[in-house]
């Protein structure tokens, strides 16, 4: 039988930085304010923490939760007094020291923490540890297909709310924005299993909540969303945009994303609702990328536009984000749950390179391959 293990503290985050001290926000949600980030990054004393808020404590558990938007939801839900366990297949340290997180801080939460080991594939091992150990609340951070969630909630009868982690992605490609929760979606899109996941939950007759982030960006992200903009920056190259580079976008801090997280949890207004999460403004591709110099301190960039259809990369891509507007309504979230997203997008930014990419951590190594491919063209054309 599955049983509940207590996480003892991993290994912690290098505490080397390139930056002083001074210089890192913090963990919890300081911002970086506008003036600051014109010329050295110089950042003032915490002027808010993410903000949770009371009620029952709730035994919780998360599938996934070592990656990303996990340990910032984990964290704050630690904060919350609610008992949370992780269900991974125990590859990844079950808790890691985050950069500008104190010692205290990092080994109260480590102290708190269970771990359920195991692979959510394994059905009949899902649905017989659950239903041993019973829990009030699912989190589903990493679900992609819907045969993955029947054995959770098969084996949690009594279980008061599941709380989906879905895409924006699953809307049908529009002429008209933003997406709202109501638009008609793509059955046919790559995320169709998060699709297909929510109308399970709906026929089940759970009491579910899905959250349906855009782009989401932030510190230890895994995706190459500001990270891809960071390599080139610091490489003094020019940036490589398809197209005309207006294409409009939009991204969404991960600490607010789990603060979402948090607003929805024991919601009443929230039951069997789906909600849009990202940031309150629209950004355009070549703004994301000035964006990200003035987030990190560096000049201007040099941007390069290009026609993709006149190259062929194979297998890589390019670019980070998909050729075309793509962005969503959050105003349901605002009203509903109240949701003020504590970060504009430099000062996201910022968080993001200071806490990170900024302290020489990142995920992938810089690639410019196909930039050199691109680049190489331009110049052709332009001699």
């Amino acid at each position: 039988m599955a049983r509940l293990v207590a996480v003892q503290p991993q290994q912690r985050h290098p505490s080397f930085s390139l930056l002083p001290p001074s210089s890192l926000s913090d963990f919890n949600g300081t911002r970086l304010l506008h003036s600051q980030l014109q010329c050295k990054r110089r950042v003032s004393q915490p002027k808010v923490a993410l903000q949770v808020t009371a009620s029952s404590a709730k035994k919780i558990l998360i599938m996934g939760g070592t990656r990303f938007i996990g340990l910032f939801l984990s964290r704050l839900l630690v904060k919350e007094g609610h008992q949370v366990t992780l269900f991974t297949r125990g590859k990844a340290p079950i808790t890691q020291q985050l950069p500008g997180e104190s010692d205290k801080d990092y080994t109260d939460f480590a102290s708190k923490i269970l771990h359920l080991k195991g692979d959510r594939k394994d059905y009949e091992f899902v649905k017989s540890s659950l239903s041993a150990e019973g829990f009030d609340v699912v989190y589903d951070i990493n679900g992609r297909e819907a045969e993955e969630v029947v054995p959770i909630v098969e084996g949690l009868p009594n279980l008061e709310q599941y709380i989906y982690c879905s895409s924006a992605g699953v809307y049908l490609k529009s002429d008209q924005l933003p997406h709202f929760e109501t638009d008609a979606v793509d059955p046919k899109s790559r995320h169709k299993g998060k699709l297909e996941t929510e109308s399970l939950l709906e026929s089940k007759g759970v009491n579910w909540t899905s959250i349906r982030p855009v782009y989401i960006y932030g510190p230890l992200n895994y995706n190459p969303v500001e990270e891809w903009f960071f390599h080139r920056l610091k490489a003094g190259r020019p940036i490589p945009v398809p197209n005309s580079g207006i294409q409009i976008t939009q991204l969404g801090h991960v600490k607010d994303l789990a603060t979402a997280f948090i607003k929805v949890l024991g919601n009443e207004k929230a039951s069997k609702e789906v909600f849009n999460i990202s940031g309150e403004k629209y950004v355009t591709f070549d703004g994301l990328a000035k964006a990200c110099a003035k987030a990190g301190g560096f000049p201007e960039p040099e941007i390069v536009h290009y026609n993709p259809k006149e190259f062929d990369f194979g297998k890589k891509k390019a670019f980070p984000f998909r050729d075309q507007h793509f962005f969503a309504s959050i105003d349901k979230a605002k009203s509903v749950l109240g949701l003020k997203p504590d970060f504009d997008l430099v000062e996201g930014l910022a968080d993001s390179y200071n806490l990170d990419f900024g302290r020489g951590t990142f995920r992938k190594e810089a690639d410019f391959s196909t930039d050199d491919i691109i680049l190489g063209k331009s110049l052709v054309l332009q001699s």
